[in-house]
């Protein structure tokens, strides 16, 4: 399965955003790729306060673009994520949607894990402004288990092992990790998931500023089970590629099977 990661520099612009994302998904397809992931909130990326007003039904202009683009391409692509509409006043999800080949919806992730923290001199409250999920999902892509999730979820190693014991194979991570605790924890993280697991993980990210004090890190990348880097993008909005062979996954848990020698009778994770 080749697979590609597209990397955005995604801002307050909704159509310039949808613009360069479909783009990016069209190069990727004429390339060959049957699985497209685009990285978290590709559609709308910009101050705290705009996210209630750029929030979108799960069937808005936003995501149906995306699945009309699948669609015409018949490829699977994953809507990275966009802020949805709930039914609290000025709280949205961050969802996570993948379409199959025939637009059709296969699933529907909202971000478990929301960032409230302190990442150099920027202070982030996600829960301020939106809500966490509280669902594991997975899907079947050419017959493939993935396990949807996004950007913050990547250091609770707990919920991959959880996707994993699932069936997923592969792990998608659409992020917009900060510059400031990329430069530290994104590679080291994803490759930690991938190990931690014995799953492919395609971690495609947001780059650059989208604020004037705000960045976003890039190095969008596909890692093998066994942690190996497959393909990465260092800087710049563009996409990377690479082919998932799934059978490595059987190889790499069969020479070290860590899911099958998990102790949780010896240690709580409540």
């Amino acid at each position: 399965m080749l697979v590609a990661c597209v990397q955005l520099n995604s801002r307050d612009d909704k159509a310039a955003n949808v613009a360069a994302a479909s783009a990016f998904v069209r190069q990727a397809a004429a390339e060959g790729a049957r699985l497209v992931a685009l990285p978290e909130t590709w559609n709308y990326k910009g101050s705290a306060r705009g996210i209630a007003e750029n929030a979108e039904p799960l069937d808005g202009p936003s995501t149906t673009s995306m699945r009309e683009l699948a669609a015409e391409l018949g490829i699977y692509l994953l809507a990275g994520s966009f802020y949805e509409i709930t039914g609290t006043p000025d709280r949205s999800y961050n969802t996570s949607v993948l379409f199959g080949p025939g637009g059709e919806q296969l699933a529907v992730y909202r971000k478990i894990h929301l960032f409230d923290a302190t990442a150099g001199v920027s202070v982030y409250r996600e829960s301020e402004s939106l809500l966490a999920g509280a669902e594991l999902v997975t899907a079947d892509v050419d017959g493939v288990t993935v396990g949807l999730s996004i950007c913050y979820d990547l250091r609770f190693p707990e919920l991959y092992i959880s996707l994993a014991r699932l069936g997923a194979r592969v792990l998608l991570v659409p992020s917009a990790f900060t510059a400031y605790t990329g430069t530290a924890h994104w590679e080291l993280l994803v490759r930690a998931r991938a190990v931690d697991t014995g799953c492919f993980v395609v971690a495609p990210d947001q780059v650059g500023f989208h604020l004037p004090d705000r960045a976003c890190f890039g190095l969008s990348m596909v890692v093998d089970p066994w942690g190996r880097l497959l393909t990465e993008l260092p800087e710049g909005a563009g996409m990377c590629m690479a082919r998932l062979e799934p059978e490595e996954v059987d190889c790499v848990r069969a020479d070290l099977p860590v899911l099958q020698h998990r102790r949780p009778d010896v240690y709580d994770l409540s």
